[in-house]
């Protein structure tokens, strides 16, 4: 398969305004239900505008000529009474067309030039346990020590069967 794109000419900046419905647009294509059986944050446009409000510098997008081809979306974390500052990557994604073309790891070095230059000392990611080829990508990268963490819904929207004889006095 050839290239969408000449590496050269890919382009990381930062997000701008205007980009903001290509990424939701991008972020929809990638983020379903298949990404990740298990997704617990949803991908919705109130994530893109809070994280463009609030770190707007850690906000950034690839393009080739006129098209957008993926974004990373990050903020920075001090806890208080910590000497450390962390990165959090909160997302990163790529067209499905143009994944395994480096864009992912362009756009992945530049947040991470851009945190280490605001004082960031450790980048934290997280994804589901079953979405491997997010996790294959991060080690790639240089991430280590995955930790498993318990994940659980409550569907509010089943109706619960009520037990037989017994009913609830009205007050």
């Amino acid at each position: 398969m050839e290239p969408e794109f000449e590496e050269e000419k890919l382009r990381i900046r930062e997000l701008m305004i205007d980009d903001l419905p290509e990424v939701f647009h991008i972020g929809e294509e990638v983020f379903t239900a298949d990404y990740s059986q298990s997704l617990y944050r949803t991908w919705d446009e109130y994530e893109i505008t809070t994280l463009f409000n609030s770190d707007n510098e850690l906000c950034l997008v690839a393009e080739a000529g006129e098209k957008i081809l993926g974004f990373a979306l990050g903020t920075t974390v001090e806890k208080h009474n910590s000497p450390w500052k962390y990165g959090y990557l909160v997302w990163l994604g790529v067209r499905k067309d143009t994944q395994k073309e480096e864009v992912g790891k362009r756009l992945f070095n530049e947040i991470k030039r851009r945190m280490k230059e605001q004082g960031v000392r450790m980048i934290i990611i997280d994804t589901s346990a079953d979405n491997l080829p997010a996790i294959s990508f991060f080690e790639k990268m240089g991430f280590r020590d995955t930790q498993e963490h318990v994940f659980m819904s409550l569907n509010l929207s089943r109706r619960v069967k009520k037990r037989s004889g017994k009913r609830k006095a009205k007050a």
